[in-house]
């Protein structure tokens, strides 16, 4: 292509939305260098200083979504809801007239519907990017004029329409492909002793609740393994609550409010209990880690527990409700760690899951799309 392409990307709310996103506009600039880029986001979520930490620029609206809960400030919000919805379109028509782009890609999050929205409407052929094995419902909407719908999961045609389907994956980060060479490196990194079995508990933020509960209730039974060491990611919410619990005092468990380095402590991990996030999912399948899953009950739709699913009934993970971690996620974990056998199975059922070039994969569909542009600014 010979002219300087303008691309549009939109998603955000959480890091599920927002690292596809960074690597799909990677995977572009490596491929487009002249590229000029412009994210869209909600005003006040974490998008708006994760993405120029990235190094895009990001313009931000304001927006909300439906608030399910019955509490009177969830009414109130519902209320002014068609109002904000009003002032976001608003605001996105503006963005998209101003940088006029060649395509806009959607990765999801509130702001994400707005945009790719509008750039619909006013001709822009846009792309959008479902991570998990259940479509949301701004997904299933706006699919119905994308020109190009990438998945993670077979059988996303009860969704969407087929032919425009295209089996990417979901992106990871680059740090994330190389794992296999740096276990000494991560144990160092996170003071990790060489020839013990390594647990690693990462529930996020406030997604780790359930998975902090459980490691607080098996306090005797992890000190009577000291053959075993755990990184345990607390989330900075809950680490007042348990740096001075009884579990956290143990000379074998590591707790930490977050994880500065995730290739490091995938690197170092034998087993990985985690929430069943459709990136977290993406992340152990590259990285090939046995794991445990526990899918969070409070997300749209409970699209992590098919998530989680998806990968239980292939055999390429274990699978413990929400409700039932606080009496079997330890015992599994520890049973998981002491079976090696086990752990490869599940390692090879999971290498399907793989897709390490889905950035650039989604890449080469967003830059087919360039060429059937027909903004049309005067579009409402």
């Amino acid at each position: 292509m010979n002219k300087q392409l303008r691309i549009l990307i939109s998603g955000g709310g959480t890091g599920g939305h927002i690292f596809p996103a960074i690597a799909i506009a990677d995977a572009l600039r490596r491929l487009q260098p002249e590229a000029e880029f412009l994210f869209v986001g909600a005003n006040g979520r974490m998008e708006m200083e994760r993405i120029p930490q990235a190094g895009y620029r990001i313009v931000g609206i304001d927006i909300a979504g439906l608030q399910r809960g019955l509490s009177w400030n969830s009414l109130r919000q519902n209320l002014a809801l068609p109002f904000k919805l009003w002032r976001s379109w608003q605001a996105a028509r503006r963005i998209v007239r101003d940088f006029r782009p060649d395509v806009a890609i959607g990765t999801g999050g509130y702001a994400s519907w707005a945009a790719l929205r509008v750039s619909q409407r006013m001709g822009v052929p846009t792309l959008i990017h479902e991570a998990n094995s259940y479509a949301g419902i701004a997904n299933r909407h706006l699919a119905r004029r994308a020109q190009r719908v990438c998945v993670a999961y077979e059988g996303m045609e009860r969704y969407f329409p087929a032919e425009r389907i295209a089996l990417t994956g979901n992106p990871v980060r680059a740090d994330l492909l190389e794992v296999a060479s740096k276990r000494a490196e991560g144990l160092a990194f996170y003071d990790l002793k060489e020839g013990r079995k390594t647990l690693a508990v990462v529930g996020g933020s406030l997604g780790a609740r359930t998975l902090n509960e459980a490691m607080a209730r098996s306090t005797d039974l992890l000190a009577q393994r000291p053959d075993v060491q755990v990184l345990w990611q607390c989330g900075r919410y809950y680490e007042k609550q348990y740096r001075n619990g009884a579990t956290a005092r143990l000379p074998n468990i590591q707790l930490r409010p977050f994880i500065e380095r995730m290739d490091l402590l995938y690197a170092a991990a034998d087993v990985v209990i985690a929430r069943a996030g459709a990136l977290t999912i993406s992340e152990l399948a590259v990285v090939g880690k046995p794991a445990v899953l526990v899918p969070s009950p409070n997300v749209a739709e409970d699209h992590q527990t098919r998530n989680a699913e998806a990968l239980a009934k292939c055999g390429a993970a274990l699978l413990v409700p929400d409700a039932e971690a606080a009496e079997r996620l330890l015992p599994e974990a520890l049973a998981l760690l002491d079976d090696p056998q086990r752990q490869a199975v599940l390692r090879q059922h999971l290498q399907p899951f793989a897709r390490p070039n889905a950035a650039e994969a989604i890449a080469l569909e967003a830059l087919r799309l360039c060429e059937q542009t027909t903004y049309t600014p005067s579009t409402s």
